[in-house]
């Protein structure tokens, strides 16, 4: 899936947003830890980790929209550390199992927030990839849910969210 317009929209949000609350400072981390929060939120609505419960996991709907507001960070970080010239999605990891997936997303996005390099960026798009693929997301999905979302961003951002 190629990235670009997805990068570029994200850096439209982002300078709005920013703009319009009158953010200065670095907010890398914070963006780092808003994307591990979710993270989890979209583990929660998979429920794949709670084996004591017989409820079974949300709406598709639901969990597309969680992860689509992983992606939203996920597009911010890579903005935030001149990235955003990632041109396609990079191949997923070889891991199926979603509580699996969700653990190594989850250290991966810790070690890129710690080590903000290309290579670990990289490698915290292949783990979404993964999940995308586990869910049975196609890319054409995730874009028109992305797009769906940002706007619904705005939207909230102009309605003083």
């Amino acid at each position: 899936m190629k990235l670009q317009k997805l990068f570029q929209m994200q850096k439209d949000l982002d300078r709005f947003i920013q703009d319009n609350r009158g953010v200065s400072e670095d907010v890398f981390r914070k963006k780092g830890l808003a994307l591990l929060v979710e993270l989890a939120e979209l583990a929660n609505e998979t429920r794949c980790f709670k084996f004591w419960s017989a409820k079974g996991m949300s709406e598709r709907s639901v969990i597309l929209e969680e992860y689509v507001d992983s992606i939203h960070f996920l597009l911010s970080l890579g903005i935030e550390k001149e990235f955003e010239d990632l041109q396609e999605w990079p191949g997923p990891v070889d891991e199926s199992d979603l509580t699996e997936l969700f653990l190594g997303t989850f250290g991966a996005v810790q070690k890129f927030i710690a080590e903000p390099i290309l290579a670990n960026y990289r490698n915290v798009w292949s783990w979404y990839g993964a999940i995308a693929l586990a869910m049975e997301f196609s890319y054409e999905e995730v874009l028109e849910a992305y797009v769906q979302k940002n706007q619904t961003n705005y939207e909230r951002q102009n309605n003083g969210y």
